[in-house]
């Protein structure tokens, strides 16, 4: 239960600065226009310093396995999470929009200071293996479905910044190379940005929405309940079925982190992506918003049952 109020804390402050960057629009200071230079900071600043700065760890056997058990949990998820979502669409008709919100979890954005603040920042790194797993799909099938491209191109997602992050940062785990202090610092800094400036732009984008469309649109409470209530039940089971908290000494809380990212509010990504190719980004922002209000009450719950299953 403890968990599960800490959890709720920090999804509510989280919340709070969304209300910060609806606030610096409302008061004139800024358009929600200008979210789209900050959206541009997120995806090729902020994210490739936080997944470079978590896998700067002592590399251990114990390590080792922990990650190779939060990777094939963090796979399975993702495509049974993404088989469920395709069953929905078909049944409920999702745009493109709605079906990559109900998809895609804001774990790039959240999990990093959930995690730091919950069981500390040494366990980051399992987090980021959910979040460089979900990376693949953003530039694949994500970015074919926003853009409306049909050709996935493998050069631009194994060039893509987040992709070469991920790489190099592997890379730095098992070489045991460690940047020096100035620059660990400036990552670890730099990275921190990540959930505060993700929300502010979440809140600009929703200064620009008409808020009695958001709160009167069913299928924004639709595609909230896919994303919130569907997903994360489906996966506690599957991780039940399969035994996943026996998985390794510490797969508790290795297992707990990986479910913890899939279900997540809606992915900001989502909102940021059709800002940048030109989708519906005042919709998905609606989407977002509605999710994380809702999740300060559904992830803890999920949490709970996680903890006492």
């Amino acid at each position: 239960m403890e968990l599960s109020i800490l959890l709720m804390e920090q999804i509510a402050k989280l919340f709070i600065m969304i209300f910060m960057g609806y606030a610096v629009v409302k008061m004139g200071l800024l358009k929600d226009e200008d979210s789209k230079v900050l959206s541009t900071l997120v995806f090729y600043l902020i994210v490739p310093c936080v997944i470079l700065n978590a896998f700067q760890v002592d590399y251990t056997p114990s390590i080792m396995k922990g990650l190779a058990v939060a990777c094939i949990a963090s796979v399975i998820l993702q495509f049974l999470l993404l088989f469920v979502t395709w069953i929905m669409g078909k049944m409920f008709h999702l745009n493109t929009v709605e079906y990559t919100s109900a998809y895609y979890s804001n774990s790039g954005n959240l999990i990093v200071p959930l995690v730091t603040y919950i069981l500390g920042k040494e366990w980051v790194i399992y987090g980021c293996v959910f979040m460089s797993v979900q990376l693949f799909f953003i530039w694949t099938h994500c970015k074919c479905k926003i853009s409306g491209e049909t050709e996935i191109s493998l050069k631009k997602i194994l060039l893509n910044i987040n992709m070469i992050s991920v790489f190099a940062g592997v890379f730095l785990f098992f070489t045991k190379i460690r940047f020096p202090e100035i620059i660990g610092n400036t990552l670890s800094s730099v990275g921190s940005m990540i959930g505060p400036l993700s929300m502010i732009v979440t809140g600009m984008l929703i200064a620009g929405v008409d808020l009695k469309k958001v709160f009167t649109n069913k299928r924004i409470y639709l595609v909230t309940f896919i994303r919130l209530v569907i997903e994360p039940i489906i996966a506690l089971a599957v991780i039940i079925l399969l035994g996943m908290k026996n998985w390794h000494p510490q797969a508790e809380n290795i297992i707990l982190i990986t479910y913890m990212a899939a279900i997540t509010p809606c992915a900001s990504t989502i909102t940021q992506m059709c800002q940048v190719y030109g989708n519906d980004s005042k919709y998905a922002s609606a989407i977002n918003v509605m999710t994380t209000l809702l999740a300060v009450v559904t992830m803890p719950v999920f949490v709970y049952f996680y903890m006492n299953l």
